[in-house]
């Protein structure tokens, strides 16, 4: 895909790969972005560093889950700015805990904005896209995607659910000359990742090499793009030894204390 001159929706855009994707969409000489998430002071301040590198910054501070403001700001930029020819789906929040001890809420608010909010604004941009005959869209997912792991067991649920949810679309919205894209990066340093406890042996990757990957990605036409050399690692070993790998994702999860109280044959080895 050539970006240059597109108008762009990145949703997520505040902070963390939504930034870095939108800054490096900038420098790719996209022409007009449209910034989405919550935090409209943020917002502001990664638009002074966009208009910085001559791109049009549109703020849209929304929340996803808000349906009806989401489908009148979206109905008011399409008619106000023109047609947009890629979205960019990154909001996410992820809450990390053993299963046991998680909450209904944590679990509502991971469903409602990694799913309910990408497919409220997915299906808005869709439908306009099918109506022009061209677009692309950009769902980001995770390793966690791929493979599951203790103490992340409703946010990899919801990050599977992107992957399906993209392959189907993939499927569907081809005929429209609409292309659906995964983006699945590895543990990434971001504010949210701060704030949980890391899994032993994986070494974060950059916001920017994420953004870096996507762009590459959306030159090559690649329909998913697994981001960093664990990812591939993960994958594969996923594929030929899953039992191995389900071994190996329980002796990193970060809470060793807890290990031997949800699984008491830990307690002999």
């Amino acid at each position: 895909m050539d970006i240059q001159g597109k108008t762009a929706l990145v949703t997520g855009a505040s902070r963390g790969i939504g930034h870095a994707i939108a800054v490096s969409l900038a420098k790719q000489k996209v022409k007009r972005l449209l910034l989405v998430a919550r935090n409209h002071q943020r917002l502001a301040e990664v638009a002074a560093e966009i208009e910085a590198l001559g791109t049009e910054v549109v703020l849209l501070p929304l929340d996803l889950t808000q349906i009806v403001s989401v489908n009148i700001a979206i109905a008011k930029a399409w008619r106000d700015y023109g047609p947009i020819h890629l979205l960019v789906n990154c909001a996410g929040v992820a809450h990390q805990t053993p299963f046991l001890e998680s909450k209904l809420s944590d679990v509502q608010e991971e469903l409602e904005t990694n799913l309910v909010g990408m497919y409220s604004i997915t299906r808005l941009v869709a439908r306009r896209m099918v109506r022009q005959r061209e677009g692309s869209i950009v769902n980001v997912s995770s390793l966690m995607g791929k493979v599951a792991a203790p103490t992340m067991a409703t946010y990899s649920a919801t990050k599977f659910a992107i992957v399906g949810f993209t392959q189907a679309l993939r499927g569907e919205l081809a005929a429209h000359n609409i292309r659906v894209v995964g983006l699945l990066p590895s543990l990434t340093d971001t504010d949210m990742v701060r704030d949980l406890q890391l899994f032993r042996w994986v070494v974060p990757m950059t916001t920017q090499q994420v953004a870096d990957a996507l762009i590459t990605g959306l030159q090559r036409d690649s329909s998913e793009i697994l981001v960093g050399w664990q990812s591939h690692l993960a994958v594969w070993c996923n594929r030929i030894a899953p039992w191995l790998l389900e071994k190996v994702l329980l002796m990193s999860a970060p809470l060793p204390s807890r290990r031997a109280k949800y699984y008491p044959q830990m307690r002999r080895a």
